[in-house]
């Protein structure tokens, strides 16, 4: 008889759970495990519910498509599944929200604090330990602004794209250049990939990049990713 029993009720948990897996739902998850909480499918209905948590949170995150949204993701999910993804799209929006005009210097001093000192304004003529300029000179160079210095970025194909910033580390970053790269052929065709890292305060994030484009192809290339969600954002030659 006690034999009967377990049999039953085995039968009628398994039924239960194709029923819940059927259903799909947060809620459908909860009720069984407030009917089994230590039943044979526990480990697998909490793991389910973790699962459809998160893919609620990130829908909201992509949703609402800021960047303090992806913020929030991430310091609810930091190791999650799509932890990755909201990453990239943080770096993208903090570069995309990068004055065009500013310095080299501005937009990568922490990662290249060494930069500042030859990019910077130490290269004009009034620099501190710079030769002395005769008269006429320094009256020349008073009554008007200098010229910029000569920047190869000013080139025609000096812009590129973004296709993502990883925290695991530059791997990650060469599998997502494999991937996009297998799955854009005719896009990405004739580029090379460049990982750039870069310090933050939540650690380094090694960037995904092609570079040597000209403006036109690089517009068209994250217009292009875009529209089929994936992540892309142009890099000017003010921020090489």
């Amino acid at each position: 008889m006690v034999l009967l029993l377990g049999v039953g009720g085995c039968s009628r948990q398994q039924s239960d759970w194709e029923k819940t897996r059927a259903a799909n739902t947060t809620e459908s998850y909860e009720q069984f495990l407030k009917r089994y909480p230590n039943g044979e499918f526990t480990a697998q209905a909490q793991a389910r519910v973790k699962e459809l948590y998160e893919q609620r949170e990130w829908q909201k995150a992509r949703d609402t498509d800021t960047q303090d949204a992806y913020q929030a993701f991430l310091k609810q999910y930091p190791e999650g599944k799509w932890s990755e993804e909201a990453r990239i799209r943080v770096e993208n929006f903090t570069l995309a929200q990068t004055p065009p005009n500013a310095a080299p210097a501005a937009a990568d001093a922490a990662s290249n604090p060494g930069n500042a000192a030859a990019s910077g304004p130490a290269a004009s003529a009034g620099s501190p330990g710079s030769a002395p300029a005769s008269a006429a000179s320094a009256t020349s160079a008073s009554a008007a602004p200098s010229a910029p210095p000569p920047n190869k970025a000013g080139s025609t194909n000096a812009y590129g794209v973004q296709l993502g910033a990883f925290k695991s580390g530059a791997d990650a970053a060469q599998r997502r250049w494999e991937r996009l790269n297998k799955e854009y052929p005719k896009l990405l065709t004739g580029l090379s990939p460049t990982v750039v890292p870069r310090k933050t305060k939540s650690g380094t994030l090694y960037r995904l990049r092609a570079l040597g484009l000209d403006e036109q192809r690089a517009l068209a290339i994250c217009k292009s990713l875009k529209v089929k969600s994936q992540p892309c954002v142009m890099i000017r030659p003010a921020h090489r």
